[in-house]
C-alpha cells in the first residue's frame, strides 16, 4: 500500500542511510509525477465539455470515452516484452477497479447532461472526501493533519462556487446526486490503482483496467437499453477528444502520477478541474462564471497548496 505504510509492505525497516540515499534517487522522479498530475488535471478538466458538445446519452458516451483509446492501445499486448505475470489478486484489483471507473463515468456523464459543467465536475470530483475516511477506516492510514485542512479549505471553496447553482434548486437533483454517487466510484477506482500501480507499470496497467471498463459500460449500455449508434460528425469530434485527451493522455498521465504519490494527494489536486471546467464552461458553453465563483476557485487552489505542504509527498509512496 502506498502513504506512510509503505515502508511496511516489504517487511523490513529500512536504515537512515539507505531511507537518505533512496530520497536522492526518487526525487527527479517525484518532480515527474507533479508534472504528470498537472498534465491529468488540464487533459481531465476538458472532460465535461466534450460531453456536453455530445448528441448521446452519458452512458454511451463513456463507452466510447473507453473504447478509443482501448483500441488504440490493444496493438500493445503484440510488443514483445519480459513482464512477469501479474497474480490473480492483482488482476481481480484490476478488473474490480476498471468497474468502478465504468460506474464512475456512466454516472458523471449523465450528471453533465443533467446540471452544469461546473457543478457535475465539482461535485463529481468530492473523491477526496471518500478517500480519505476509506483510507482512514478500511485501510487504518490516517491521513496527516495538513491535508485534511487543505481538503476542507478546498471544499468550503467547492461550496462557494455551487451555491449560486444550489440556490436555484429547491431540492437536491438528480444530476448532482449522480455527480456525488460518480465521486463515491472515482474514490475505489483510485485506491484500487493505487494499490497495484507499484507493481504493474503505467501501460499495462492502463490497457487491463481498459478492458475492464469497456466490457462494463457495454454491458450498462445493454442493460439501459442505450443505442451506440451516432449520428453527426460533431459527437464524433467530442468523443475522440473524449477519448484521446482526457481518457488516453488524461489517465495516463495520472496513472504514472499515482504510482509515485498517494491517492489522497493525488486525489486533493484532482479538484482543481472544478475552476479550469468552470472557466472553459463560461468560454465554451456560455455558463456564467460569477465573482463566487472566482473567489471559491481561489479557496480550492489554495486548499490543494496546503495539502502539498507535508514534507516530501512523494516519499510516502511505493516508488
Amino acid at each position: 500500500m502506498c502513504n506512510t505504510f509503505a515502508r511496511h509492505a516489504s517487511g523490513k525497516i529500512v536504515s537512515v542511510e539507505n531511507k537518505g540515499t533512496t530520497s536522492g534517487r526518487s526525487a527527479p522522479k517525484g518532480y515527474l509525477a507533479y508534472l504528470a498530475l498537472f498534465a491529468a488535471i488540464l487533459c481531465i478538466g476538458w472532460s465535461a465539455i466534450f460531453v456536453r458538445w455530445t448528441d448521446v446519452p452519458g452512458s454511451v458516451s463513456a463507452f466510447y470515452r473507453m473504447l478509443i483509446p482501448a483500441a488504440i492501445l490493444f496493438p500493445t499486448f503484440f510488443i514483445p516484452g519480459k513482464e512477469a505475470p501479474l497474480s490473480r489478486r492483482s488482476l481481480g484489483i484490476i478488473a474490480f477497479g476498471g468497474i468502478f471507473f465504468a460506474l464512475d463515468l456512466a454516472l458523471y456523464n449523465s450528471s453533465i447532461l443533467r446540471t452544469t459543467a461546473a457543478n457535475a465536475t465539482l461535485l463529481g470530483n468530492n473523491s477526496p472526501f471518500f478517500v480519505g475516511l476509506l483510507t482512514w477506516l478500511v485501510f487504518r492510514r490516517r491521513p496527516q493533519a495538513s491535508f485534511w485542512i487543505g481538503l476542507f479549505l478546498a471544499m468550503g471553496g467547492s461550496l462557494i462556487i455551487l451555491r449560486s447553482d444550489l440556490m436555484q434548486h429547491s431540492q437536491f437533483g438528480m444530476g448532482d446526486a449522480m455527480a456525488v454517487g460518480a465521486s463515491l466510484f472515482f474514490a475505489m477506482y483510485l485506491l484500487a490503482t493505487e494499490e497495484v500501480r507499484t507493481t504493474t507499470g503505467t501501460l499495462r496497467f492502463l490497457r487491463l483496467a481498459m478492458i475492464s471498463t469497456t466490457v462494463s459500460l457495454f454491458l450498462i449500455n445493454i442493460a439501459l437499453g442505450n443505442s451506440f449508434r451516432v449520428s453527426d460528425s460533431r459527437t464524433w469530434a467530442a468523443l475522440i477528444g473524449l477519448g484521446l485527451i482526457s481518457q488516453l493522455a488524461g489517465y495516463m498521465a495520472l496513472t504514472y502520477a499515482l504510482g509515485h504519490l498517494p491517492a489522497t494527494v493525488t486525489s486533493l489536486s484532482l479538484l482543481t478541474q472544478g475552476p479550469l471546467t468552470a472557466l472553459l464552461a463560461a468560454i465554451l458553453l456560455h455558463e456564467a462564471l460569477s465573482t463566487a465563483q472566482i473567489g471559491g476557485g481561489l479557496m480550492v487552489l489554495v486548499g490543494v497548496a496546503l495539502a502539498h505542504r507535508q514534507k516530501h509527498p512523494e516519499e510516502e509512496a511505493n516508488v
